[in-house]
């Protein structure tokens, strides 16, 4: 399966060896997996984890690691008995932690002589068109040059209305950003189980081919003290990169070696659904919608046909108060969002335009107000 290095020692087969022979992997990993139980970064188990990926580096693959631990690594240092449930005093502790985080991280990398290469993520990084491309040619570049990215999210300055919710949701992004072939979340719990692991006589899952195959599950909402995430959000995270084409694998962080060979550690996801346009898959799951543009039928029947973009003439409500770029759900006369996109006007501007054709108002209005409320380049089908 493999050694303590993480290198392959047998041929891997089976659903597993999509893992085993990726190219490019997308590995998140939990403060649960980073911190002891003083409340300190765990030195160790970073090293641990280090040691997996270089040596997947080493073998020819490439490695992007979302990480977690930055509010975690900040709470002994600032004297702090717990993670911090104030919005400022966690941000102070992202702050603090995230240069401790980073400077172990290319201490441990250092040793195996590769370079990393920090990218911190906030939600307005996924759904405006210049940061996104951005972000895409940055790690695309990194990779090139042989740079271990390390990305999180960025605690310091986000807020409540722009953060992902968690890393693992953003790795599942990420996994698409970058069009790598697997993602595997290392956490405190080995893999999917069909009660509580706590509860006596819990037992793993070792495959799962549709997720809703084990929709009835029972999960906990909530992660650690001192994460974010429980499984509900690594759900969510795993149906997000499968649906779209990329097995994931779940399981502890002390199982990363086995998991990345393909062995049977955890639970594998495969992959659901063809692979899809990264920046769709981005204004489908990481935006937060700042409003929303009720329809009649004729722009709902239109929109859903999957080739037409929403006309001025087809809008019959603002919701909201938006920009123009910002993400809008689109909703049907029977109350049902159906859609949402990047609206191209302010919420100002959208009302003198409702109900009227193009034609109409570029002869009242001029140029620039003849244009598509969201182009369809620009939405996505379904909730």
């Amino acid at each position: 399966m493999s050694d303590p290095t993480g290198e392959r020692t047998e041929e891997t087969t089976g659903p597993r060896a999509a893992i085993a022979s990726a190219r490019r992997v997308v590995v998140k990993i939990g403060s649960s997996s980073l911190t002891g139980p003083d409340g300190h970064l765990d030195v160790d188990a970073l090293r641990g984890v280090v040691g997996v990926l270089a040596a997947r580096q080493a073998a020819g693959g490439q490695v992007v690691l979302v990480t977690s631990g930055a509010v975690s690594a900040g709470i002994g240092p600032l004297g702090l008995g717990t993670r911090p449930r104030d919005l400022a005093t966690m941000q102070a502790a992202a702050s603090v932690g995230q240069g401790q985080l980073v400077r172990r991280y290319q201490e441990e990398f250092a040793a195996y002589g590769l370079q990393i290469g920090q990218i911190l993520l906030t939600a307005e990084d996924t759904v405006r068109r210049s940061r996104y491309r951005n972000a895409q040619r940055s790690l695309e570049r990194l990779l090139a040059l042989g740079v271990v990215p390390l990305i999180n999210e960025n605690d310091a300055v986000t807020t409540d209305e722009l953060k992902f919710g968690d890393n693992d949701r953003l790795a599942a992004l990420v996994s698409h950003l970058v069009r790598a072939d697997a993602l595997v979340l290392l956490t405190d719990v080995d893999g999917l189980h069909d009660a509580p692991p706590s509860r006596p006589g819990a037992r793993r899952i070792p495959l799962v081919t549709d997720l809703e195959d084990v929709a009835g599950v029972e999960v906990t909402a909530r992660g650690s003290a001192v994460g974010t995430g429980g499984m509900v959000t690594k759900l969510e995270s795993v149906r997000i990169a499968t649906g779209a084409g990329v097995p994931a694998v779940l399981t502890l962080a002390a199982h990363a070696a086995d998991a990345l060979a393909g062995g049977d550690v955890g639970t594998f996801f495969a992959a659901t659904g063809p692979r899809t346009s990264a920046r769709r898959l981005w204004i489908a799951h990481a935006a937060r919608t700042e409003g929303r543009l009720h329809v009649d039928d004729g722009a709902a029947r239109a929109v859903l046909g999957g080739r037409a973009s929403l006309l001025p003439a087809g809008v019959t409500r603002v919701e909201g108060d938006f920009d123009a770029g910002d993400p809008v759900e689109l909703v049907a006369p029977d109350g049902t969002v159906f859609a949402r996109g990047l609206v191209a006007f302010d919420a100002s501007d959208l009302p003198a335009l409702l109900g009227r054709s193009t034609y109409a108002l570029r002869d009242e209005l001029g140029e620039g107000y003849d244009r598509v409320v969201v182009h369809r380049d620009d939405l996505v089908l379904g909730r």
